[in-house]
């Protein structure tokens, strides 16, 4: 067949039945390396992390300010190729997904009991300050700046959607550019399995709680079958007829059941509490991002949750960056530089004020705490227990979840797919089906293996994984920046 003519889909295929055998034949050896390999990179490269981000926080402010900011991606008279609210759907379904809802309770309430700042704020708002930090400015930055600079060579330069092109002005060879493409679809792949066998593991979890039986592991992976034909019929639609669709649709479910939240709560303390925390993260974003004084949780804390939140965006900011440059045609450079980084972080702030104003409430009214939220699978289900209809409710949380993780799967296995057919915008249906059939068997593998496996968390490899794939990435951004800053001087 004429794909696997094609060199970086062939190499990226080999690469993952090479490490597929591993993890099959050497199982603890290869968990043992991925191990140690992410804990070096954490140890030596984290403090450089919190730079990076602060970096490009200040790198694409700069740039939306400045008069560049107003130049058009693509022509001067081009128009957006899909409505704000569509475009803002797509990239926050890829951006964050499933993530929002795994973490909504568990993570503002551990940040509560083990507050990792010392200010004069309460621990409520410290919980919170810091959970915006890791999910806020800093990780659409990342995704932002890889999107900008994809969109400007993709639209501008006329240069095919990868990453090798963004940099082919570069004095590098042929085989190192083709490295980069390969390493990009590596960590999606990587990051997508792990993404789904955590998914699903959630919605396992829901179902437990809907239903009167336990969930064996072949309901597990007749969820993972359902979650990956569901996407592969919306990547197989393309993006306007499916992807657009179901991320829509995942917004409007999520608002409506934000909505049910804060009716639940008090919309007073909510509104208040994300009021007083946005102010304090925006005060103190150069400490945080710096981690001084106060604000220095320690190493043991950083190395646990910042080191590995950075790494893990920037293991995703590659890909995500590709879906945002492929869906960002006609927008200027400032709009998407602030609609990125703004718009879903605040967002993602007022969802995680809710969810943590309303937990804080319950721990208040239980008076003791025995770890309730401690399960990051099952912290939302428990949440609702507490609410009217919290049947129906929980089975709408199930439903946003596979939702939630179809659009993930689907924009993957577009950008793969553009990545393994030249650069094309709207890559052949074939390499659409290939890349599906991959990711459902690799998964369904992997789950199979965490299952027999039990002593050893394969799907927690696979994302401490992404924090070894990251580190060429961190130290790519720096020298991409100043080529890209070279050409918008020139153009």
């Amino acid at each position: 067949m004429t794909f696997f003519r094609n060199k970086t889909f062939s190499i990226s295929i080999i690469t993952l039945c090479v490490f597929a055998l591993c993890i099959f034949l050497f199982t603890d050896s290869t968990y043992a390396f991925i191990e140690a390999a992410s804990l070096w990179v954490r140890n030596y490269f984290g403090r450089y992390y919190l730079l990076l981000g602060l970096f490009c926080v200040v790198f694409i402010t700069v740039i939306a300010l400045l008069p560049i900011g107003k130049k058009r991606l693509g022509e001067v008279n081009d128009k957006p190729e899909y409505s704000r609210w569509a475009w803002i759907a797509m990239l926050y379904s890829a951006g964050m997904g499933a993530g929002i809802l795994l973490r909504a309770v568990q993570e503002p309430v551990y940040m509560f009991i083990n507050p990792p700042i010392n200010t004069s704020a309460t621990a409520e708002t410290i919980a919170l300050e810091y959970t915006f930090y890791q999910w806020g400015f800093t990780a659409w930055a990342f995704y932002g700046l890889f999107g900008l600079i994809l969109a400007y060579y993709l639209y501008n330069k006329q240069r095919p959607v990868l990453l090798s092109s963004s940099i082919s002005s570069f004095v590098v060879r042929t085989s190192v550019l083709r490295s980069l493409d390969v390493l990009v679809i590596l960590t999606t792949v990587f990051g997508l399995v792990g993404a789904i066998g955590l998914g699903t593991t959630q919605i396992s979890g829901g179902l437990n709680h809907l239903l009167p039986y336990t969930f064996s592991l072949k309901s597990t992976l007749l969820i993972v079958v359902l979650i990956s034909i569901l996407a592969f019929i919306s990547v197989w639609k393309g993006v306007d007829k499916g992807i657009k669709i179901i991320s829509t649709g995942n917004i409007l479910a999520t608002l409506v059941l934000l909505f049910i939240v804060v009716v639940h709560g008090d919309a007073w303390a909510i509104l208040s509490r994300f009021a007083i925390t946005i102010g304090r993260y925006v005060f103190d974003f150069i400490p945080l991002s710096l981690s001084l004084g106060a604000f220095n949780p320690g190493e043991e804390f950083l190395s646990d949750w910042t080191y590995y939140y950075w790494a893990f965006w920037l293991a995703w900011a590659p890909f995500t960056g590709v879906f945002i440059a492929r869906i960002s045609k006609g927008r200027t450079i400032r709009e998407l530089l602030f609609g990125v980084m703004l718009i879903p972080s605040l967002g993602t702030f007022f969802w995680f004020s809710a969810f943590g104003e309303g937990a804080f409430s319950m721990l208040t009214e239980w008076g003791t705490y025995q770890g309730e939220f401690g399960n990051v699978f099952t912290s939302v289900f428990v949440y609702f227990n507490e609410f009217p209809l919290q049947s129906v409710i929980n089975t709408m949380v199930v439903l946003l979840l596979i939702s939630f993780l179809v659009t993930s799967v689907d924009s993957a296995v577009f950008v793969l797919s553009m990545f393994t057919d030249s650069g094309k915008l709207n890559p052949s249906k074939k390499m659409r089906l290939i890349w599906s059939i991959v990711i459902a068997i690799f998964t369904l593998a992997i789950v199979i293996l965490g299952n027999v496996r039990t002593e050893i968390d394969v799907l927690i490899a696979l994302q401490k994984l992404l924090i070894v794939t990251s580190l060429p990435f961190a130290l790519l951004i720096p020298i991409l920046c100043y080529f890209f800053v070279r050409d918008l001087q020139k153009s």
